[in-house]
């Protein structure tokens, strides 16, 4: 992508950032004035993960989160300075220095906070290919490396859910986590029937934290409305929220799971974990324990086991969204498990999204006048009818074609194409930068409420893929997928898919 599309880009997603950092900063400030009228006791220091996350008031937290934003923008005066009077080559490496410095405090800081911020530093570790590498390292941390609770903690979290201690109920225990994330930790277990389990337990007090972390996004999605004036911020914030919220309750989470897992039962080469029904409650779940390679193996493969890898994640994404109507809206790179043969086993369902039969038709209303018709006339009537664009006369047919197009250009030929890095940081930039060539249709679009989970699949699922550099026919996977299409085979996982469908009847 040129130069100035990554610099545009940059000031976009910076501007939100920025207007975002200020709206907390005066809800922080009113918040804590509040608590100095109501005589609130102290919070514990910033950053300990040794006690509940409630322990932190919205005010405190809204205050460490600005506190991060502050502290980055006096270093980069700082910064700024001493970079004057240095020469090309040490301006080079003061820039570096800079980066990995900014970047490792926010990931520190948001990995102890936990719940939304820190959901929001895992999307931003794999979703912009232009970010400094220093940057994305950092905050790669918080794909499957968050700082973890106290294993009493925990321990007591199993006890209140389940009854017991944990050294209890199963048969072994290991109370040092194999994964922490954003709103609980897994814990490796054997059942008392010589099962291996993984256990994820929710961190006390984290729902609190979240709800608080919702509240400060209305703020925020209320700020970029000044940037991106056709965004009609209600239905966005409230869909997010009842998604995000339905994370913290763990029963969900499971049903989420269970209709995931029998769905692919017995699938060739996609791998949904069992749920133990009887060893799961509201803020503990219980699962198969899985293993496989890490996203970060799986970039270092040959061309050919990432192209499986790729096609694997693509085929449940798609197939999932259109043969299930359900779509798992938390694709990052933790949440995958991989085998070199394609096999792919699918991680955490708290963040699912159904979808009716009345969002399906639509879906494949759009995809049959974009590429299938390349009718951008009716495709205009129908993204102008559910809201995705205000009716505006100064844009032709062609603009809107252009600007949409690009969301489909990998399914709009019949022939191999390589998911890049450009692509999913252009398809970031369409979102983001009002700037660009594309500013004034971004500025009359809107995300409708049946769209906001699914736009996941624009700003995480490409760059996944761009970042494996995967190579497919992707028209005809997905016109296997397509349920109005029923395409044939066209690869040697979709021959195995085929016909598991038959033996299922998919």
């Amino acid at each position: 992508m040129p130069e100035r599309s990554n610099r545009n880009r940059r000031l976009a997603v910076a501007g939100a950032a920025v207007a975002g950092g200020v709206a907390l900063i005066r809800r922080a400030r009113a918040e804590r004035a509040v608590e100095r009228t109501a005589g609130a006791g102290t919070a514990p220091a910033a950053g300990s993960n040794t006690g509940p996350v409630s322990a932190l008031g919205r005010g405190r937290r809204s205050l460490i989160t600005a506190g991060a934003v502050t502290r980055a923008g006096t270093g980069w005066a700082a910064h700024r300075a001493r970079r004057t009077f240095a020469d090309a080559e040490r301006r080079e490496e003061l820039d570096l220095e800079h980066q990995i410095r900014t970047a490792t405090e926010v990931a520190e800081t948001l990995g102890n906070l936990k719940g939304a911020m820190m959901k929001l530093g895992q999307m931003a570790s794999f979703l912009d290919q232009g970010m400094p590498e220093p940057v994305r390292d950092a905050l790669a941390q918080l794909q499957q490396d968050a700082p973890p609770m106290a294993p009493e903690l925990a321990a007591e979290v199993v006890r209140s859910e389940l009854g017991k201690d944990p050294e209890e109920i199963f048969a072994e225990w290991d109370p040092v986590p194999i994964a922490a994330a954003s709103i609980g930790q897994v814990h490796r277990a054997i059942t008392h029937d010589g099962r291996a389990v993984a256990v994820k337990v929710q961190y006390p007090g984290v729902d609190q934290a979240i709800r608080g972390d919702l509240e400060n996004a209305g703020l925020l999605f209320g700020a970029m409305k000044a940037m991106f004036p056709g965004l009609d911020p209600k239905p966005l914030v409230a869909e997010l929220k009842e998604r995000i919220v339905e994370e913290l309750d763990y029963r969900l989470e499971a049903e989420n799971q269970k209709l995931f897992a029998e769905y692919y039962a017995d699938h060739p080469f996609i791998h949904i974990p069992a749920v133990v029904d009887e060893l799961s409650a509201a803020r503990v779940l219980t699962t198969e324990l899985a293993t496989g390679a890490r996203f970060s193996e799986v970039v270092g493969w040959s061309d050919e086991q990432r192209n499986m890898a790729a096609e694997t994640i693509y085929r449940f994404v798609f197939g999932s969204l259109y043969r299930l109507g359900a779509f798992n809206g938390d694709p990052h790179p933790g949440n995958y498990l991989f085998g070199p043969d394609g096999r792919v086993t699918f991680l955490d369902y708290g963040l699912v999204k159904r979808f009716t039969e009345e969002d399906m038709d639509l879906f494949g209303r759009m995809i049959q006048a974009m590429v299938i018709d390349h009718d951008v006339a009716r495709f205009r009537r129908i993204v102008e009818e559910v809201g995705l664009l205000k009716p505006d006369p100064r844009f032709t047919d062609d603009q809107i074609g252009d600007y949409f197009g690009h969301f489909y250009e990998f399914v709009m030929t019949d022939d191999d194409i390589e998911m890049t890095q450009e692509y999913a940081s252009e398809t970031v930039a369409r979102f983001f930068d009002a700037s660009g060539e594309h500013g004034e249709i971004m500025k009359a679009a809107n995300v409708p409420r049946s769209f906001v989970i699914i736009q996941r699949i624009n700003l995480g699922i490409y760059a996944l893929l761009g970042e494996l550099g995967a190579v497919a026919n992707w028209r005809r996977i997905a016109e296997e997928l397509w349920p109005w299409a029923d395409g044939a085979p066209s690869t040697a996982l979709g021959k195995l898919e085929a016909d598991w469908r038959t033996t299922k009847g998919r």
